[in-house]
């Protein structure tokens, strides 16, 4: 399954500062380019931390060094776009520098930037789940699984023939862009198609 990777969101046109850019440098920057926070940078592009406004109205200081968070929370452009999601709201982070295999600074993510991949059309969503996830399933009928979509929330409609295709088509559907939870209502073998359903899948975990 194809999956979205950081990479295709990110913005790498990067405004950075270094450790030894003043207060004033720093509030100029985030002024000027109309942004919440920068990724601090060393002479090599290695990024060793982020600063933003509310680091500035936290504490008083002279240089980006004593301003900024450490350590930085980074993301791989590689990575996929749910992943870098999850790390983000774990981490209570408003943006993720991106960085290459050296660990250098390539690009910045924002939450804004992740969340537009939750704006799929519902139509887009629900084709993408029947060609690359229930299309794929060996030994199950084309009309065995109804797909349906709204505002992002699928429902898994029908009748499998084991538990582990269920379980494999809730757990790829899951990991579809722009899928915000999946509700499973697939029964399998012998299960009464009125069984109740199972839990709601949330798409980030």
């Amino acid at each position: 399954m194809r999956r979205m990777k950081v990479g295709r969101l990110m913005t790498d046109d990067v405004v950075s500062a270094l450790p030894e850019t003043s207060f004033r440098e720093v509030a100029k920057l985030l002024a000027e380019h109309d942004v919440t926070g920068l990724p601090v940078v060393d002479e090599d592009d290695h990024v060793v931390g982020v600063v933003s406004e509310s680091d500035l109205l936290a504490r008083r200081a002279l240089t980006t060094r004593e301003l900024m968070s450490t350590p930085a929370v980074t993301v791989h452009a590689e990575e996929a776009v749910p992943d870098a999601a999850r790390l983000m709201v774990r981490c209570g982070v408003e943006r993720l520098p991106v960085v290459d295999e050296e660990e250098r600074l390539v690009g910045i993510v924002t939450r804004r930037d992740l969340l537009s991949v939750f704006l799929r059309p519902d139509a887009e969503i629900r084709d993408r789940i029947r060609d690359e996830v229930i299309d794929d399933v060996p030994d199950l009928p084309d009309d065995a699984v109804d797909v349906r979509v709204l505002d992002g929330v699928v429902t898994l409609v029908g009748r499998v023939r084991r538990p582990g295709q269920a379980e494999m088509i809730v757990r790829l559907a899951e990991r579809v862009e722009g899928v915000v939870a999946v509700r499973d209502r697939l029964s399998t073998g012998a299960e009464a198609a009125h069984s109740p359903p199972r839990a709601v899948h949330d798409a980030l975990g």
